[in-house]
């Protein structure tokens, strides 16, 4: 399965943004909280399994969202299940590398 990403800096520091490519474009709504995952924000590119563990390996900070994309990140030792929130069963997940 592909992996929507987009790449950009963040004060100098390497940003990835990067989701399960079947979350591109859905709104999720829980209460009055909605979220849109957007192309503008997470699509620039898809890319498969191997390429996305090395943009995860070698970004500072890292925007996530699905089953896969964290499942893979917390699989690779970049991400922890303690810091992944659910918003109508859709995980997301911010890692900072220090």
């Amino acid at each position: 399965m592909p992996f929507a990403v987009r790449q950009t800096d963040y004060q100098k520091n390497p940003m990835l943004n990067i989701c399960d490519s079947e979350l591109l474009g859905k709104t999720i709504v829980e209460g009055e909280l909605n979220i849109h995952i957007s192309e503008s924000y997470y699509g620039e590119r898809f890319v498969e399994k191997d390429e996305a563990e090395n943009l995860l390996k070698t970004s500072a900070i890292i925007n996530m969202v699905g089953e896969e994309t964290i499942s893979l990140s917390i699989e690779l030792g970049v991400g922890s299940e303690n810091g992944v929130k659910k918003i109508s069963g859709v995980p997301f997940l911010i890692v900072f590398k220090m």
